[in-house]
């Protein structure tokens, strides 16, 4: 059987489609979620839903009973990640997982970026754990930008100044996460993740205004202000200083890969940033 730990998440979710259209069969598919009332369209289709909390040790065991190949999508509570994510890398080991699949973050061994901080020991720790394993660094989701509030407002904010971003779609990397977990030849692999096309957060503008037809530029601002304008939308204080740096490390190259990973484990094409943007204005 295949788990897929935060089930009811758009990663988790998409990642069971994409399981699904595979040709897995549902009752072959687990779906471990913190609140299993929130996945009743998941049960009406055949997945077996099963409770498990990563901040609850003793929910993952019986959560895992069964499985053989994991993914372990990462946390987004960023109250002790690591301890969240050793929880389930200890309940997997026990029961006697044969394959753990991480959504971990580009380069996050090497990575300056805060939103990679997590990821390295969460690796370590697997890698310590024996259980065959791999990797799935992913860079930036184009789901992270928001091409209809850039037209509102006429503007992409940022600090990435010229710095290119190797964004994909969510369904891109489900599709990588699916492709790992069903096909051989994957174990103690290590996959720097991301879109075949890098682009400019000032390309990102001028997409959005050729296809909405109206002005929008990219207002590159220094780090520090960034993070004070997200705070000012009400994006909480450590997600707004961690989505800053990201975008300061964004212009050093921390979000660029020329790999071409990804687009090898889907067999297609990563989805362009034309391809991105249409989706995202047609709501």
């Amino acid at each position: 059987m295949i788990a897929v730990t935060g089930a009811t998440g758009h990663l988790g979710q998409l990642t069971i489609d994409a399981l699904l259209s595979s040709g897995t069969p549902a009752s072959q598919i687990v779906a471990i979620v913190r609140s299993p009332e929130k996945a009743a369209p998941l049960a009406a289709r055949g997945v077996q839903v099963r409770r498990g909390d990563y901040t609850q040790p003793e929910t993952l065991k019986a959560a895992l009973e069964g499985v053989d190949k994991l993914l372990l999508v990462s946390s987004s509570d960023l109250d002790d990640r690591v301890g969240q994510h050793r929880h389930v890398i200890e309940a997997a080991k026990t029961a006697g997982v044969k394959l753990l699949a991480y959504t971990s973050f580009l380069r996050a061994d090497t990575s300056k970026l805060s939103l990679a901080a997590d990821h390295k020991p969460t690796e370590e720790t697997i890698r310590a754990s024996g259980i065959p394993f791999v990797f799935l660094r992913n860079s930036w989701y184009l789901e992270n930008y928001n091409p209809a509030q850039a037209v509102q407002f006429g503007a992409v904010a940022g600090s990435a100044g010229n710095g290119r971003v190797s964004a994909a779609s969510r369904a891109d990397y489900a599709a990588a996460a699916a492709a790992v977990l069903t096909q051989p030849g994957h174990q103690n692999a290590v996959y720097e993740l991301g879109g075949d096309q890098a682009f400019t957060l000032s390309e990102l503008a001028a997409e959005i205004a050729a296809q909405s037809g109206k002005a929008v530029v990219y207002q590159n601002m220094p780090e520090k202000a960034y993070a004070q304008m997200l705070l000012g939308v009400g994006v909480p204080a450590p997600m707004a200083e961690n989505l800053a740096d990201a975008d300061a490390g964004l212009e050093q190259g921390e979000l660029y890969t020329d790999s071409r990973d990804l687009s090898r484990l889907i067999g297609r094409p990563t989805t362009s940033l034309r391809e991105g943007v249409k989706a995202a204005l047609q709501g």
